[in-house]
């Protein structure tokens, strides 16, 4: 019951915009021209987050749907990956994008491919990620719909967009500084990977420092509602206390 009360009073839906355009890292970014793709397939627009039933339902809108390797998901330009969390503890590094966050660590990565999808969970304390049932997604108009085995709450997210090959080990194309038709090139050897991160301000910070900030929620809200229930129960107990003392009078 207190689980119940905890979720609905934490759970909400979230909704955040990204500037259009900018899906060339720091501007300088070239994409591969083999297959074509273009930089609106992997621009990310908006970004939604909901309880759906017992997990959490992401959409994640794009400036347009494409799909150059023919993937079965109907979308393979990109990989978004989306890491959720906030609270103090947690990973501080987004896996392999050569970026870090700030405003708290995550606790839980989706990585969304249209050839299939993934979501791990770091234990608290540390330790190896430990594998959770696949995310489900499919595409409606431009976005992406993702459900997802995350408990329902408020988090902090972190959500970019990197270019997908299936050439690669992991399926993620990473920035060289060497030019070629099925190169994603940058300026610099230890570019950030993502050509794209949600940023509604569109902060610099990523490619310029190394670093992404969250949307959302930046701290752990259940402490303090369970304080506050803890509180509210105490308040009643008195209550009861100073009723029946009147009542023995």
């Amino acid at each position: 019951m207190l689980a119940r009360v905890l979720t609905l009073l934490t759970a909400a839906l979230l909704s955040f915009s990204d500037p259009a355009g900018d899906a060339r890292g720091d501007g300088g970014y070239i994409l591969p021209t083999r297959p074509a793709m273009s930089a609106d397939a992997l621009d990310l627009r908006s970004f939604q987050a909901r309880p759906q039933g017992g997990g959490m339902r992401f959409v994640v809108g794009l400036g347009r749907i494409e799909n150059p390797w023919g993937a079965p998901g109907g979308f393979s330009a990109g990989v978004t990956d989306i890491f959720v969390g906030g609270g103090l503890g947690g990973q501080r590094t987004l896996d392999g994008l050569r970026l870090n966050t700030t405003g708290g660590g995550w606790e839980y990565h989706l990585r969304v491919t249209g050839s299939g999808s993934t979501l791990e969970r770091v234990p608290e304390g540390g330790g190896a990620p430990v594998r959770l049932p696949d995310p489900t997604m499919r595409v409606e108009g431009t976005s992406l719909v993702i459900d997802a085995a995350v408990p329902p709450g408020e988090y902090a997210y972190w959500v970019t967009s990197s270019v997908y090959s299936p050439l690669t080990p992991d399926g993620v194309l990473r920035p060289v500084t060497t030019p070629g038709p099925t190169a994603l090139q940058a300026g610099r050897a230890d570019a950030p990977v993502p050509v794209d991160v949600l940023s509604p301000s569109g902060d610099p910070a990523p490619y310029t420092q190394g670093t992404l900030a969250p949307v959302g929620r930046t701290r752990d809200t259940r402490t303090l509602v369970l304080v506050g229930l803890g509180g509210l129960g105490l308040l009643l107990v008195v209550a009861a206390t100073v009723r029946v003392w009147r009542r023995g009078d």
